[in-house]
């Protein structure tokens, strides 16, 4: 005997519950999982489009992964070295810009520089920490994000994920697609459609705009020659998939930069500005419309809720998924509204005969 609707849907929602506990357990474990499924579901398309071409799935997914490994080895002998050189030649210059902040410091605003004051203790005792532990800094930033093994399981399982969920793409999405309350099907494949369009919004319109604008931030900090420009460049682009955090963060890191190095040439530190101005009015106007358009749905202020609940949560993970999420839930919530408002209890029985 079939179980009534509101035991399956008590049932349902401890599954779900049951899933996010244990998700949450696992933490940053899951992260090349959620990685490789991320790559598998934004290359699907590109998979497709091949098979259409007469490739068979096998074929398409050979291809692809010759493909991605091709780049990522160019990217690893020409873009990786440098960025590490600059990062490094950023974390030993760290203490020379102290100084120079203290000078300057010291020349224009005396009074705050005096031997006693507490400014001065402070940007001295920062100073000395940064020229005593600069390559303990790099070696400990590295080493607390991931550890070497950790590291090399990320290398290798991603890849293999990716590959393997390319693969049986279609077929696991037939598969669940059986699993489907008949009685439900198309309303449920309305809301997966739907779902697909603000993932695909989201996450191959913004990884696209994150890799325009990372690589136009970087070759033009280059070219107007600010000292580490690739690295701030990559790094805005990086983030920049967290609504205006990206343009900020690299901008402060960028001008403050180019203060040190421009002092004398307010020119360039005004060129080092309109970089990010020019960068966010073409991401403004152009790219985000184009390339990710109005099918995320969501407002600035719920994405930034989304991230700090998911990040609390989940960690690093949390930051990957809190915007596909927080979409995916906006979807179901538009549905459940608009099947609120056509129902009796938002109509009301007095009004029921009057549609």
């Amino acid at each position: 005997m079939a179980l009534p609707v509101g035991d399956q849907m008590r049932w349902w929602g401890i599954g779900l519950a049951v899933l996010a506990l244990i998700l949450w357990s696992l933490g940053n474990v899951i992260l090349p999982f959620v990685a490789g499924a991320a790559i598998a579901y934004f290359l699907d398309p590109v998979a497709d489009r091949l098979e259409r071409a007469g490739c068979s799935r096998v074929l398409a997914t050979l291809i692809i992964t010759f493909v991605a490994i091709l780049a990522f080895i160019v990217m690893a002998l020409i873009l990786i070295p440098t960025f590490i050189n600059q990062l490094a030649a950023l974390i030993e210059a760290a203490p020379t810009y102290s100084k120079q902040a203290q000078d300057f410091l010291q020349d224009k605003i005396p009074a705050l520089m005096e031997p006693d004051s507490a400014l001065r203790q402070t940007l001295n005792e920062i100073g000395e920490s940064l020229r005593a532990r600069s390559a303990q800094l790099a070696n400990t930033v590295i080493t607390s994000a991931f550890s070497v093994i950790e590291v090399l399981i990320f290398i290798v399982v991603v890849p293999v994920v990716a590959f393997y969920l390319l693969l049986d793409w279609d077929r696991m999405v037939a598969v669940v697609d059986g699993w489907l309350p008949r009685d439900h099907t198309e309303t449920l494949r309305g809301l997966a459609r739907e779902v697909d369009q603000v993932l695909a919004g989201f996450v191959r319109g913004q990884l696209t705009v994150s890799a325009i604008l990372g690589t136009f931030y970087a070759l033009s900090l280059m070219l107007v020659g600010l000292q580490f420009g690739m690295v701030v460049g990559l790094i805005a682009g990086v983030i920049s998939f967290i609504p205006y955090v990206g343009a900020v963060v690299g901008g402060i890191l960028a001008i403050g930069l180019a203060l040190f190095q421009f002092w004398s040439e307010p020119w360039m530190i005004g060129a080092v500005a309109a970089v990010f101005v020019v960068g966010q009015m073409v991401e403004g106007n152009f790219l985000t419309p184009k390339l990710v358009g109005g099918s995320v749905g969501l407002h600035p202020v719920w994405l930034m809720f989304a991230l700090s609940v998911f990040g609390s949560l989940f960690g690093f993970v949390g930051m990957l998924v809190a915007v596909p999420m927080a979409a995916t839930i906006g979807v179901f919530s538009r549905f459940g509204i608009k099947r609120y408002t056509a129902g009796r209890l938002y109509i009301g029985l007095g009004n029921t005969d009057q549609d």
